[in-house]
């Protein structure tokens, strides 16, 4: 069984996640009762028990923009505490006029190897997270997401297929930073156009060398674990990046609204059946050590 080493998860507080603590509102993965909860890193290592994960990246919950330090903080306590997580994928926000002192604040805390603004934006408001859908050719993003190569940290790239000739020319202007695709490029529609315009996106990212694709949040549209949907996607992230260039995330406790870890798991192992050994382990471990440093 190949190691695991889990590019994308959640460890969260209610008390810092207003939008778990409010009102209910609509969200893009649907009703979430079930984790408007804490989820502490003991709940999460219980979760991947046996499933053979060994190493996991925090990525950033959204906090609200002004307490990015302190997410970082209590993440790096945690994992002082615990262990784990083994790396922290932190919030910056790249609209101003140089994040460089945020970033500088972020250096305080070691297992900072990245940072995420989400920029994704849909026709759908339901879908919307960014403020406009044309954040990636926005000039000021574009500079200060550049810096990250002084400070060796990559960027956690979301967006939607619409948005990916604007994406691929960020990764463009920033050729010495890594950019991690999020949950695959967010397929969410199925149709027979809507994949085709998703792959030709793909190709397009995957024409930069310094883009990777985390497959990752694969129910996030369809609001389930499905086995054939996750290996259509595989299989075609990895005829489009390469293994080499692919990484396993749980996106948990996202995904935890509709299965359990070790399904998640092997559902992945299931679609990457097909794949040699070498690729297999390239995913499940290979990219996610070396884009992370874990």
């Amino acid at each position: 069984m190949t190691d695991i080493v889990d590019g994308h998860h959640h460890i969260w507080r209610q008390a810092d996640l207003p939008w778990l603590i409010g009102p209910m509102q609509p969200r893009i993965f649907g009703p979430y009762e079930p984790i408007r909860r804490d989820y502490p890193i003991r709940e999460y290592l219980d979760d991947l028990r046996g499933t053979g994960v060994i190493r996991s990246v925090y990525v950033q919950t959204n906090w609200a923009n002004d307490r990015f330090e302190d997410e970082a903080a209590w993440v790096q306590r945690t994992a002082d505490e615990h262990g784990w997580p083994h790396a922290i994928v932190a919030y910056a926000n790249f609209a101003v006029e140089d994040v460089r002192p945020q970033l500088d604040r972020l250096k305080r805390y070691p297992l900072v190897c990245g940072v995420r603004m989400q920029l994704h934006w849909h026709d759908n408001p339901l879908y919307r997270f960014a403020a406009r859908p044309d954040l990636c050719a926005d000039q000021a993003i574009r500079r200060n997401v550049a810096y990250l190569a002084d400070y060796g940290w990559s960027f956690d790239l979301q967006v939607f297929t619409p948005q990916m000739p604007d994406a691929a020319a960020l990764a463009e202007a920033c050729p010495k930073v890594t950019f991690i695709l999020q949950h695959a490029g967010m397929l969410e529609d199925l149709s027979p156009a809507g994949r085709a315009a998703w792959r030709a996106g793909m190709a397009r990212l995957a024409a930069c060398p310094n883009v990777v694709s985390k497959l990752s949040g694969l129910g996030t549209f369809i609001h389930r674990n499905d086995p054939a949907h996750i290996a259509a996607v595989l299989a075609d992230t990895v005829a489009i990046f390469g293994a080499e260039r692919c990484l396993f995330g749980s996106n948990f406790p996202i995904e935890k609204l509709w299965t359990s870890y070790r399904e998640l798991v092997d559902a992945l192992r299931a679609a990457a059946a097909p794949l040699t050994a070498e690729q297999q382990a390239a995913i499940f471990r290979g990219t996610a050590t070396r884009v992370y440093r874990v």
